[in-house]
């Protein structure tokens, strides 16, 4: 695919997941359970990516492993490498697949959000895991008020971003996360975020800043946004150069983590 038929394709999925759970769940909270679903799914791919790497070659993929099989020495290096645990029964896919038949589905996902959390504690990485999930209530009466409800509304959003066949998260060619909050922005909340002060950069403008900020520039000590929100102009910028160019990184701050 190409980088505009993955932008049409998000589009259309969002728009697909929208009709299942129309006249249900707010616009605005809608966003949270596309972008946190859309995220769930990404650090899955992520993780599940980093253990096959690291796994002998006739083992079985992480993802087709039980979660008894993974040795503690296993789980301490994930963490210290990615920063948090998702063991197999937690990934996205196999959450998503098995969506449709759980009656226990918000709370499970409730219980394996909190888990992947807690994970960090002890690590470095626990301040920034910590509240990683804190917009995704999936126990939420916004949901339905009866636990099928939420159950079948969860189930749809999960199956819609399963849906989205852009092959690994991590190779996509578009910056998922921003362009789908720009997409729900435009369709639902346009004005909600500029009354708090938040101005979403479209992709192209992103793509132009970088440009302009790296334009002649051989090597870069490091690339810092004070307000990233979803992280496009971080993105923008390493797409524009090879990661041994930038010699200490990308560093972003945002003071809403929602976005």
């Amino acid at each position: 695919m190409t980088a505009n038929e993955q932008h049409n394709a998000l589009h259309r999925q969002i728009w697909k997941i929208a009709d299942e759970v129309r006249g249900a769940i707010d616009g605005w909270d809608f966003k949270q359970y596309v972008l946190g679903t859309l995220f769930y799914r990404f650090i899955s791919e992520n993780f599940t990516q980093h253990c096959d790497e690291n796994k002998p070659a006739s083992a079985a993929s992480y993802a087709d492993m039980q979660d008894s099989d993974i040795h503690p020495a296993v789980r301490e290096e994930a963490i210290k490498a990615k920063g948090y645990l998702i063991l197999p029964s937690q990934l996205f896919a196999n959450v998503a697949a098995e969506a449709n038949r759980n009656t226990d589905l918000n709370t499970d996902l409730a219980q394996i959000f909190n888990a992947i959390e807690e994970s960090a504690n002890g690590y470095p990485s626990e301040h920034d895991i910590q509240g990683l999930f804190a917009d995704f209530d999936t126990t939420s009466n916004r949901l339905g008020s009866t636990v099928a409800e939420k159950n079948k509304r969860l189930a749809a959003v999960l199956k819609g971003v399963a849906g989205l066949n852009f092959g690994n998260f991590t190779d996509t060619k578009i910056d998922l996360f921003g362009d789908a909050y720009e997409f729900l922005i435009s369709k639902y909340a346009a004005n909600a975020g500029k009354s708090g002060g938040e101005f979403f950069t479209p992709q192209h403008v992103s793509e132009l800043v970088a440009r302009l900020a790296t334009h002649g520039q051989k090597r870069i000590n490091k690339i810092y946004d004070p307000a990233c929100g979803s992280g496009s102009l971080l993105l923008q910028a390493k797409k524009r150069f090879e990661a041994h160019k930038i010699e200490l990184g990308f560093y972003g701050q945002e003071i809403n983590q929602t976005t």
